[in-house]
């Protein structure tokens, strides 16, 4: 009996500091989340960041969304396309949005045409980064101030098979945000890697969109309230619940539904296009 007594005594402390250290965890995602999605940060971006904002991929979706949201709020937009029609001017904060994805989820070596897609997605999703980056950070620098936004997308925080090449280009840039920002950040700049799931974009090719596919214009208002709050952030309430509960999942739990479901896609759209 005596050696029952100290055991138990030892159990109940464990479980006691396991339960205080939960419910700090949860206290703290809980001021986390309402500082973020209750509070945001909407007064502090505005030309206070910088005179410019530099916006890539800006004729279309997300892109365009932060480009007329930041306009809205005083800044003057340079609009950068590969439509020379809607270029401007250059300066002060970018977004780099220029993305690029698969036609469908595919098997590595079955994708079409797979020696210019891998040579696609890497200059559009990682080059492109890159060298955007290296063109605007030394004014920032000698400024002392500046935002960068890189937009990656979920499937760059987690692996997503049948989507191979494309999830790695955005794990990519989600790495070269959070070095970044911790390279820059003593120097008055702050990166943001933004991590979307999907979103009524053409490029998602989601038409219509839904609670959980919020539409480009919906998910920027949300996400802009996170520059300064967060480096790293989904953007959207929704999302970043969805990327807490995959988080936790087995991986073969998570691998196997992410299989399932680009099997899925897949095969329908090789089902329609036989048809056609």
């Amino acid at each position: 009996m005596e050696s029952v007594v100290p055991a138990a005594g030892f159990l109940y402390w464990v479980g006691a500091g396991t339960v205080a250290y939960l419910a700090l965890r949860i206290s703290y995602s809980l001021f986390t989340a309402f500082r973020v999605w209750g509070v945001g940060n909407e007064a502090g971006v505005g030309p206070g960041l910088g005179e410019w904002a530099v916006v890539t991929g800006s004729t279309d979706g997300i892109g365009k969304s932060y480009a007329e949201e930041l306009a809205k709020r005083g800044m003057k937009v340079v609009l950068i396309s590969r439509s020379q029609d809607k270029l401007n001017q250059v300066s002060g904060e970018i977004m780099n949005n220029v993305g690029m994805s698969y036609e469908y989820p595919e098997y590595f070596l079955d994708i079409p045409d797979l020696d210019n897609t891998i040579k696609k997605l890497i200059n559009i999703n990682v080059l492109s980064v890159c060298k955007m980056t290296r063109l605007v950070l030394p004014g920032m620098v000698e400024r002392s101030k500046g935002v960068i936004l890189n937009i990656s997308s979920a499937s760059g925080m987690l692996p997503i098979p049948l989507l191979t090449v494309y999830s790695a280009t955005k794990a990519f840039v989600d790495f070269f945000s959070q070095c970044l920002h911790e390279e820059y950040r003593s120097k008055g700049i702050f990166v943001q890697c933004v991590l979307p799931y999907f979103v009524a974009t053409k490029l998602a090719k989601i038409r219509k969109p839904t609670f959980d596919k919020p539409s480009s214009e919906t998910f920027v208002k949300s996400a802009i309230k996170t520059v300064g709050l967060q480096s790293r952030t989904n953007g959207y309430l929704i999302h970043s619940l969805m990327s807490s509960i995959l988080s936790i999942l087995p991986s073969w739990i998570y691998f196997k539904i992410n299989m399932d479901f680009n099997k899925s896609t897949r095969a329908r759209y090789l089902k329609k296009n036989k048809k056609n």
